[in-house]
């Protein structure tokens, strides 16, 4: 999979260091995925969520963050729309993001 906006998770990370390990793996394990559906993302993420509209919800680090990003199969890209703590997320309107 592409990663559109990955600079997005960099800036977040220099601002918030104990998520680089995690956010990086993230990457990692995403730029070598071949998803073609919802099953085949939560066969390398168990804990992912699809909430509407070509958007999925990915918890980090043991759910101390969240990132929402939309997935489009047959271009094979994720843009990232979010990135925040939970208690941040929890703040949010994903259908809007």
């Amino acid at each position: 999979m592409r990663i559109i906006a990955e600079r997005t998770i960099r800036e977040y990370y220099e601002k918030n260091p104990q998520s680089k390990i995690a956010l990086e793996d993230w990457v990692a394990t995403v730029k070598k995925a071949q998803w073609h559906c919802f099953a085949d993302i939560k066969s390398t993420f168990n804990s992912v969520d699809y909430i509407g509209n070509q958007h999925y919800v990915f918890n980090i680090k043991g759910n101390d963050y969240r990132m929402v990003v939309v997935i489009k199969f047959v271009p094979q890209f994720v843009l990232i729309r979010f990135i925040g703590t939970h208690k941040e997320y929890d703040r949010i309107d994903c259908s809007t993001i």
